[in-house]
């Protein structure tokens, strides 16, 4: 018995061990003070008025659970994984990983293109390029296959997607010296 329990608690801090070196979601109210200023090319104002914001919304609609149930889920949109792996970020995350002041509720955000914050959302950090990706930060060469991933004809809603167009509306300044 004595053995088990020791067995047991090795694997519990392996596995604590191991979760410190895993990112943890921590959520668009964490990064926006510092993306919000005119310096940071209002980078969080983007995101707001943007349909990345609004998209778990719309899976909370009729229409949405019409469309799933027509796909054969038994879920309403909101709770379908099929739905939520282009309408929301942390979903299937493990609860140890998503930090306090995330909410699933907040769509397509910061964290879904640029990785879980929690080691690089420090203002030190961030201030250093390579030390924010060293710790975590997901900065895309290509973002036309990134952002395809979700906007492709697997969508149920797909009506085409034009790259650059879209591109456009979304893409945020990075400041000069970053």
């Amino acid at each position: 018995m004595k053995s088990l329990l020791s067995l047991t608690l090795i694997f519990l801090l392996a596995a604590y061990i191991n979760a410190q070196d895993k990112n943890s979601f921590v959520g668009v109210s964490v990064c926006s003070p510092c993306h919000k200023t005119e310096k940071q090319g209002k980078q969080l104002e983007i995101w707001q008025n943007s349909k990345h914001a609004t998209a778990f919304k719309t899976l909370q609609t009729e229409k949405a659970d019409s469309i799933a149930k027509a796909l054969g889920h038994s879920t309403p949109a909101a709770e379908t994984i099929a739905c939520l792996k282009c309408h929301a970020s942390g979903y299937e995350t493990e609860k140890t990983f998503i930090g306090e002041k995330f909410d699933v509720k907040d769509g397509i955000q910061c964290e879904t293109c640029h990785g879980p914050g929690s080691n690089y959302k420090s203002q030190k950090v961030m201030k250093d390029k390579e030390l924010a990706v060293k710790n975590g930060l997901i900065l895309h060469e290509n973002p036309e296959t990134f952002c395809t991933g979700c906007h492709n004809s697997e969508s149920p809603t797909f009506a085409g997607f034009e790259f650059n167009p879209m591109w456009d509306k979304i893409k945020h300044p990075v400041p000069s010296g970053k």
